[in-house]
């Protein structure tokens, strides 16, 4: 992020926004320092495809799985990798020796495509050239990768439902095991389940992983000990907080329901005891003038979805009725108490819904107003962008350490660079030598 970038947020922000020291004095955060805040790795910066003035920006949101949450992969993929297997083996008749499978959460990287009738899986250009070719964990040659994806007249589209696009990190688990099944399958064919082909074994995968949300599984133990599969985050309070105090709404929009909506933003925001403990409330949600849980993405981006919405009551977990967000009468000796807490709360929590009721809670008038920060390119990003026109924001974890690597490389590049400029000039000389001797 540029100087003047740094300077405009220090100017939004509030001064009070502190840290402490360790000696417990208090230094300004970065983006409330009046000299415009200290040197920012280059990791951490911000960067932009196009100019944004956040003077026209009323609103900000923010997904919370893989955005605000950013979970550990050493631990919550394993974790996911595991309650899969178990699901292939006690649920879809997959052999026992499954279980003692190990998973590499390295080994997998979002952009890849599955290839589900082969068994491949595929590293593509932009142009959507195959680049490099894996059956299971066995790489294929340069013949029998062109033979397979180089010789037709129409190029293929790579697409739904032949094959499956690895664009979020929930997914690398479920590859990495797909690719452990093909190899199992090509070197055991008698202990897979009958007539499972490369396709069935997808489908059981991608139902395993189905399973395991729709019991709970993973999001159970992730409740129980969120510090062990979730990243902490101290900069996500006073991020907050800036926005609010330059005249911002702030809403979050997750698929998530309530209950672990609830769990994982205490996490991220509650202070912490003395002993590092958290307890559990709802203080977190001073932080947003709304909360959308269960909203269904990224079907919730579009204006013209008949869904209905619900408010939450946030104690008990309760949806009350609504008329297109506004409150209504509830019947029953209790709905007074309920409707009375509801309205008593600077921020309001809903489920479904879609985009149009978040634009009349937040009344905003233009959806150029709305910046979104979100996680998924099609989910979250290129959704809102195309069908709503909001900007947007990705996070994407992985350029962080790419980013590093090309700042601490720029010396050889650059002189990769100019090696590569003589190696031109030399081989122009000896074509030049070539065609005059053929004078």
């Amino acid at each position: 992020m540029d100087h003047s970038a740094r300077t405009m947020l220090g100017d939004k922000a509030s001064k009070s926004h502190l840290t402490v020291n360790t000696n417990g004095g208090e230094k300004p955060h970065v983006w409330s320092s009046s000299e415009g805040g200290c040197q920012i790795d280059i990791g951490k910066q911000i960067f932009c495809n196009r100019s944004l003035n956040m003077k026209n920006i009323i609103a900000v949101g923010f997904d919370m799985d893989y955005t605000l949450a950013q979970y550990k992969p050493e631990t919550f993929e394993s974790l996911a990798y595991e309650g899969t297997i178990r699901k292939l083996v006690y649920n879809l008749g997959y052999p026992q020796e499954l279980l003692e499978w190990t998973f590499d959460w390295k080994y997998m990287v979002r952009g890849l495509v599955l290839d589900k009738k082969r068994g491949n899986i595929l590293k593509m250009d932009r142009h959507k050239y195959v680049k490099v070719a894996y059956h299971g964990f066995k790489e294929l040659s340069k013949e029998d990768k062109v033979g397979t994806y180089g010789n037709t007249l129409i190029q293929d589209s790579f697409d739904e439902p032949d094959y499956a696009l690895i664009d979020t990190l929930f997914s690398l688990a479920e590859a990495y095991l797909f690719a452990q099944l093909v190899d199992f399958r090509d070197n055991n064919p008698g202990k897979v389940p009958q007539g499972t082909d490369y396709s069935r074994m997808y489908k059981d995968v991608r139902a395993a992983v189905d399973l395991c949300h729709r019991d709970g599984t993973l999001k159970q133990m992730v409740a129980k000990n969120p510090k062990r599969y979730i990243n902490e985050d101290t900069s996500i309070v006073p991020m907050l907080k800036m926005l609010r105090a330059s005249g911002r709404s702030t809403f979050l929009v997750t698929n998530s329901l309530w209950d672990y909506t609830n769990i994982v933003m205490n996490f991220l925001c509650a202070s912490r005891t003395s002993d590092g403990g958290i307890t559990c409330n709802f203080d977190w949600l001073q932080y947003f003038d709304v909360v959308i849980t269960g909203s269904a993405k990224p079907g919730f981006f579009h204006e013209g979805k008949h869904a209905n919405i619900f408010e939450v009551e946030t104690e008990s977990g309760m949806l009350l009725n609504t008329d297109n967000g506004t409150p209504m009468p509830q019947v029953g000796n209790t709905s007074p108490k309920v409707l009375l807490k509801g309205l008593n709360k600077s921020c309001r929590v809903f489920q479904g819904g879609s985009v149009g009721h978040l634009h009349k809670l937040l009344s905003i008038e233009s959806s150029s107003q709305v910046l979104y920060v979100g996680d998924h390119i099609y989910g979250d990003i290129l959704r809102s962008k195309k069908v709503l026109g909001w900007r947007t924001m990705l996070v994407v974890p992985e350029l962080e350490r790419e980013v590093e690597l090309l700042w601490e490389l720029r010396d050889m590049r650059k002189q990769l660079r100019l090696l590569r400029n003589e190696r031109d000039l030399v081989e122009d000389q000896i074509h030049h030598l070539k065609w005059a001797l053929k004078k």
